[in-house]
């Protein structure tokens, strides 16, 4: 079995036994095409088959120098699993991954925005007589006060709106649906454009109920919901890397400062494990430090 045979029966595997995506099954392919060219340029004649530990430690430590310690873990990670996958294929016996470290290394969080940079970000917004500023305001408004992904904010419907009961319905990950409430504010902001101007786009077929639409009537892309929040960034001259996803984060992190409890925050982020609503919790020591001052009775 030759290399470029190997790995093109990897990514059907990927894609067929384990249903990844297309860019996560081009970054696995990506980490054993370097293990193969480091080969060929060192004029090693092996198989994927033959491949030791021995040569997997040099490849790895030839390439470090240029990889930080989340990059070597992801490329560990990535021929650990294609040599699983060799091993479940009756090619090889052994992987030559098993002695193999993983670096240690903790999981890098996004940047928090303060209440005052939200509010600077949403005041930027232009309103112009396309009505894209209402759409804008009521989307970033929706995004921060609901905790949504991207994802779940360009496929909100206006049937998902249940503003008398003050929730609206959301579409998580695998399809989970679950309820999260909206406040009075957002909800002003989101019947503002829905009424005046949504109502001047016509929508094409298939988009009649999507909540949030571009200017030829389509669903806006997660791609454009990143480009408006980031020329807002740049206007405002945000020293931060933002995304959508930021605004999630700090939901979350200010409802916690605020006292919200981790059992109510995991429900409306939509987690299924308590453990990673955890890790969105970047308290600075200053908050935790006035947790213990009022709270414990050996303050």
């Amino acid at each position: 079995m030759n290399w470029t045979k190997s790995i093109n029966e990897y990514k059907s595997y990927l894609r067929i036994e384990r249903g990844l995506s297309a860019n996560t099954i081009v970054s696995y392919a990506f980490d054993i095409q370097r293990l193969a060219a480091f080969i060929e340029e060192n004029s090693i004649s092996v198989s994927p088959i033959d491949v030791d530990e021995e040569l997997i430690q040099q490849f790895i430590y030839h390439v470090s120098g240029s990889l930080n310690p989340r990059s070597r873990s992801r490329l560990i990670s990535g021929l650990k699993g294609f040599f699983n996958y060799l091993v479940f294929e009756d090619y090889r016996k052994n992987t030559p991954m098993e002695l193999i470290e993983v670096p240690k290394i903790g999981r890098k969080l996004p940047d928090t925005l303060s209440v005052k940079e939200i509010d600077s970000l949403i005041e930027a917004i232009e309103f112009t007589a396309d009505g894209r500023g209402e759409r804008d305001k009521a989307m970033l408004e929706t995004l921060y006060s609901c905790g949504l992904r991207v994802s779940e904010l360009v496929g909100l419907k206006i049937s998902d709106l249940f503003f008398e009961e003050g929730f609206i319905k959301i579409t998580g990950k695998g399809n989970k649906q679950r309820f999260v409430p909206i406040g009075e504010s957002t909800k002003k902001h989101i019947v503002l454009y829905k009424n005046y101007s949504r109502i001047n786009v016509a929508p094409q077929k298939g988009h009649e109920d999507t909540l949030f639409l571009n200017r030829r009537g389509k669903g806006l892309t997660r791609a454009m919901v990143f480009t408006i929040i980031k020329r807002l960034a740049e206007k405002i001259s945000l020293n931060k890397t933002i995304s959508p996803h930021t605004f999630r984060h700090s939901f979350a992190t200010h409802l916690l400062e605020n006292g919200a409890d981790l059992r109510s925050i995991q429900l409306m982020l939509g987690h299924e494990s308590i453990t990673t609503t955890e890790i969105y919790m970047h308290l600075d020591r200053k908050f935790l430090s006035s947790v213990l001052t009022s709270y414990h009775p050996r303050k």
